[in-house]
């Protein structure tokens, strides 16, 4: 409407009506009231406002006319009071009361929503960075990984062990030069026991899937490993003591022996020995190296005797021969003449730098005692003779004879210090070492196994293997009781009828006292292997030799390298031998427990083909050619149609021989 005036109160809703009004009052006037509509609704009379005049009636208007007075506000219906709720909490922030304020130089809200977001996209790129690379990672050797120089990163562990066996074993191959004095040799790397540890030197390299850290030197870096190595000790030892054989000047002592009646004296001198152990170290630090050359050491020995010692040993062997010495059991005397007096007496050193004379009044007595006693009153051992192939036992016999021992002493103090050149002997009961009793409950009855190897005639081992046979026969094993071939031959000298032969000793063909004694051991082992008795203690040799069967031949020397084998039955073992110029044969005889007793053999694998050398060193011998291979043997035993028994599976490994051919000087 045009003429009417503002709405003062929403609260109101004829405020803003106008309302006709009288040309002569100035009240309004108010009309077309709806029935029932009082007037009170416009408040109480007294409080009605006159109104300016709007409209035509109005002062200044076209008419002037008065409006009702403005109505109060409107009140409220009353309602019980509550407490007020607390304002709606923050959905995605905090309220406006606790947002902060910023004034012009603060960050954009912009910028401060953007920085969430920039921060998630850094994590989940440095994320990727790592994750991606890992997986492609995993499943194989952490890449940047070298094994002394050969790479395997990236690779899986098979193809990691074929790389390293193919590039790095033969690295780790390569011979070493050993230097001895003036004397040079090669070990090869199978003759050290040596071999790669391929698993165990993969193991150190990280594998799998990498952590954060791997992955970083993968990309960025390389990882070093060093090989893992294993080698023999034992067998790199025994190599060491065939180099010592041939090197070893061990010290001389001082001796005087006779030559017929004439005394000869053998001065005492330094010598050198190799130093085994350090020798041991340098070879395997140089096959850790991958070869070259090695100097090894050469220790000096001393002698115990002097040359004072030797000269004065000297003056009283001249004595000691000068005239027969007379022996006396009461009436009956015997005479041992100078050249038997000569043949078995020697000066040798006592350990305290002298020599003192030693008599071997036994051997003088086997063949005077019978003019001192009468040989029916010798005592005698029990023992068995083979007669058409079955045991005769010899019974024993108590008698009486000289006390060789009491003999020795005396003949040994005349020898030394000089005097009357009478010694009496004394008689006594001898009681035979071995009595029949004993013999007869031992149950030696029947041949329980024989073995015999053969051998080209005429060489020096043949005279070592023939004298190692005469010393065991007739000798007897209790039951229970452990056999040592060591024991029972003792050390081999000159003096007991060896002489020097060559023998394979660490790989080495080298010249001993007493070489060729492993075909003995071989034989008597085999004897044994059949017998069906314990095996205690045995050494395969380290190469296949043609005339020993394959995976039951046995090494031997003294001291440390022996065989033993236990009688582990109830009846006693008698063991025979026999020999000639082409063969030797052990045979025990004792109660059979077996049927039968064979070998089962494997074949023959992991063949080596061998390699060939030429040397022209002084003293080299030559050595045929034989391939390395690996055989199992497993002793079976039967009885009564079946099998009682089976030994656990025996396992030799033979080393590849080199075949040596000797040129010039070496000769």
């Amino acid at each position: 409407m045009r003429n009417a005036g503002p709405i003062e109160s929403p609260t109101d809703p004829f405020a803003s009506v106008p309302l006709p009004t009288s040309s002569v009052s100035r009240k309004p006037r108010i009309e077309g009231l709806p029935p029932g509509v009082s007037r009170d609704i416009f408040g109480p009379p007294d409080r009605q406002e006159a109104r300016p005049a709007q409209g035509p009636g109005a002062a200044g208007g076209p008419a002037a006319g008065a409006l009702p007075p403005v109505a109060p506000p409107a009140q409220p219906w009353p309602m019980k009071e509550k407490e007020p709720a607390p304002p709606p909490g923050p959905v995605f922030g905090p309220g406006p009361e606790e947002r902060p304020s910023y004034d012009a130089d603060a960050e954009p809200p912009r910028r401060r929503r953007l920085l969430p977001g920039l921060a998630l996209l850094v994590v989940v790129l440095a994320a990727l960075a790592y994750v991606v690379p890992a997986v492609f990672m995993s499943g194989s050797v952490l890449r940047g990984t070298h094994v002394a120089g050969v790479d395997i990163g990236g690779l899986t562990v098979t193809q990691a062990a074929d790389k390293l066996r193919a590039e790095l074993g033969a690295k780790l191959s390569r011979p070493v030069i050993v230097e001895i004095g003036d004397r040079k040799d090669t070990v090869q790397a199978d003759e050290a026991g040596l071999e790669l540890d391929v698993v165990g030197t993969i193991g150190q390299a990280p594998s799998g899937f990498p952590g954060p850290l791997e992955v970083w030197r993968g990309l960025t870096g390389t990882t070093e490993l060093q090989p893992k190595i294993n080698i023999d000790s034992s067998q790199l030892a025994r190599t060491v003591e065939g180099l010592a054989e041939a090197v070893d000047k061990p010290a001389v002592e001082g001796r005087v022996t006779f030559t017929g009646l004439q005394p000869r004296a053998r001065r005492p001198a330094d010598g050198v020995l190799l130093d085994r152990d350090d020798a041991v170290r340098r070879i395997g630090e140089a096959f850790l190296r991958g070869g070259g050359n090695v100097v090894l050491t050469l220790r000096p020995a001393k002698p115990v005797t002097t040359p004072e010692a030797v000269q004065a040993a000297l003056a009283k062997a001249r004595q000691a021969v000068a005239a027969p010495l007379t022996l006396t059991a009461g009436a009956k005397q015997a005479q041992v003449p100078p050249a038997t007096i000569a043949a078995n007496l020697a000066y040798v050193p006592d350990g305290d730098g002298t020599l003192t004379p030693q008599f071997d009044a036994k051997a003088v007595l086997a063949g005077l005692e019978s003019t001192l006693v009468d040989a029916a009153q010798q005592p005698r051992d029990a023992t068995y003779q083979i007669v058409d192939g079955t045991p005769v036992l010899v019974p024993s016999r108590t008698g009486r004879g000289v006390n060789d021992k009491l003999l020795a002493r005396d003949a040994e103090r005349v020898f030394d210090t000089g005097g009357a050149r009478v010694v009496p002997v004394r008689l006594g009961t001898v009681e035979p070492a071995v009595t029949t009793q004993q013999v007869r409950g031992l149950g030696i009855k029947e041949e329980v196994a024989s073995f015999t190897t053969s051998f080209d005639c005429c060489q020096a081992r043949v005279t070592n293997i023939r004298r190692m046979a005469q010393q065991l026969d007739g000798h007897l094993v209790k039951p229970g009781e452990t056999f040592s071939l060591n024991d029972v031959l003792g050390e081999r000298t000159v003096e007991d009828g060896y002489v020097e032969a060559g023998q394979i000793v660490g790989g080495r063909m080298v010249n001993v006292v007493g070489g060729g004694g492993s075909q003995f051991a071989t034989t008597l082992y085999n004897a044994a292997f059949f017998g069906g008795y314990e095996d205690v203690e045995h050494q395969p040799m380290d190469y296949y030799a043609p005339r020993y069967p394959a995976g039951r031949d046995a090494a031997l020397l003294y001291p440390d390298t022996d065989l033993k084998w236990r009688n582990d039955s109830e009846h006693g073992v008698l063991i025979k031998t026999a020999s000639t110029d082409t063969s030797v044969s052990v045979t025990l005889w004792s109660t059979k427990r077996y049927d039968k007793v064979e070998a089962v053999e494997s074949e023959r694998r992991d063949v080596v083909p061998f390699r060939r050398e030429v040397s022209s060193e002084p003293g080299c011998l030559p050595t045929v050619g034989q391939e390395g291979f690996t055989i199992d043997v497993t002793r079976v035993f039967h009885k009564d149609g079946k099998v009682v028994k089976r030994d656990a599976k025996l396992t030799t490994e033979y080393r590849p021989q080199a075949q040596i051919t000797c040129t010039g000087s070496g000769q």
